[in-house]
């Protein structure tokens, strides 16, 4: 089970009607902390846990004390300080030594929290927002896009606080070229909640048994490619094919999409063959290169060369993230 939002939710909405539930989440902390406000996990009636609000030290007391909240049907808020000798945090030697702010609502036929419409966004692949009331079990999904913000934050509101936590889907990426090179970014990909959609022309790659948890798989690479990457809103792509032509046809067509990175497997110069191929100029291209593909890690395994180009994703993706806002945060209603 991924730690990702919506493999937590999706978890809940398959047994929701089966046990109690309880939405763990993160509104505060104070110095070091492994997850920052705005951190979830899933709770039911079973004692099972999806998702982290801590490294691990945690839980089992956040479990016990869920119980609580689904026998009173009120929010329960629990503070966990490390540097308090008397504090259970402290006690069980958890080293970050900063302060965490816990509550657990209950989640309930009667009062979902908006979990249900939050699920559906990440469905469609949606952001958005999602806002929960510290004090009681009231939460919502919204769009609004008058919510400014890459980090979740309190936001006062009358005579309640209100934490408003940013939603973005797990990323999504494309892999042009299904060769034995591919197999590992699918794997560690996935292992991350991920999704992974391959393209290929040749019959002898991409094959569904070696990519069995690939999105999809596509053997053309034209507009119907390109409606798919716009309509799944994928993030980014890798040119992995070790076929110039291949690549250039594919860059081509992502050239038209609304993907925000491509990595390109290779020297530098080979992306300039990849560009020429496709027709294109570097200042054509809408979105982020990065050639040759990765961080430089080390290594020369695939496996390594899967990890260093994920790591590149990654640090792109969360730069584009982090983004500074351009507005003022507005009241929540």
């Amino acid at each position: 089970m991924s730690n990702q939002l919506s493999a937590m939710l999706k978890a809940w909405h398959k047994d929701r009607a089966s046990t109690e539930w309880v939405l763990g989440t993160v509104y505060k902390t104070e110095g070091s902390a492994y997850r920052k406000a705005g951190a979830m996990m899933m709770i039911n009636g079973l004692g099972q846990q999806f998702g982290l609000l801590s490294g691990g030290c945690l839980e089992a007391d956040i479990i016990r004390n869920a119980r609580r909240a689904m026998v009173t049907e009120k929010t329960v808020k629990l503070v966990y300080d490390g540097n308090d000798e008397d504090d259970l945090s402290f006690r069980l030697g958890v080293g970050c030594g900063g302060t965490v702010y816990i509550m657990l609502q209950p989640v309930t036929a009667q009062n979902d929290l908006g979990l249900a419409d939050l699920y559906e966004a990440l469905q469609q692949r949606q952001s958005g927002f999602y806002i929960q009331n510290i004090n009681r079990p009231d939460g919502h999904f919204s769009e609004n896009r008058n919510v400014i913000g890459h980090r979740a934050h309190i936001n006062p509101v009358g005579n309640d606080d209100w934490l408003i936590t940013p939603i973005r889907p797990e990323p999504h990426i494309l892999l042009v070229g299904g060769g034995l090179d591919a197999r590992p970014v699918m794997r560690i990909a996935r292992e991350m909640g991920w999704q992974v959609s391959l393209a290929d022309p040749r019959p002898a790659n991409a094959r569904t048994e070696h990519f069995s948890d690939a999105r999809a798989i596509f053997r053309n690479l034209d507009h119907d490619l390109a409606d798919y990457v716009n309509r799944t809103r994928v993030d980014a792509a890798i040119l992995m094919s070790h076929s110039i032509s291949i690549d250039g046809t594919a860059l081509a067509v992502l050239a038209h999409s609304a993907v925000r990175h491509v990595s390109a497997l290779g020297p530098a110069h080979r992306f300039d063959q990849v560009l020429s191929e496709a027709g294109l100029y570097r200042q054509d291209l809408p979105f982020m290169v990065q050639s040759p593909a990765g961080l430089p890690l080390g290594g020369e395994l695939p496996e390594s060369i899967a990890l260093s180009m994920l790591a590149g994703i990654h640090q792109s993706l969360h730069a584009l993230a982090q983004a500074p806002a351009a507005a003022m945060v507005q009241a929540a209603e």
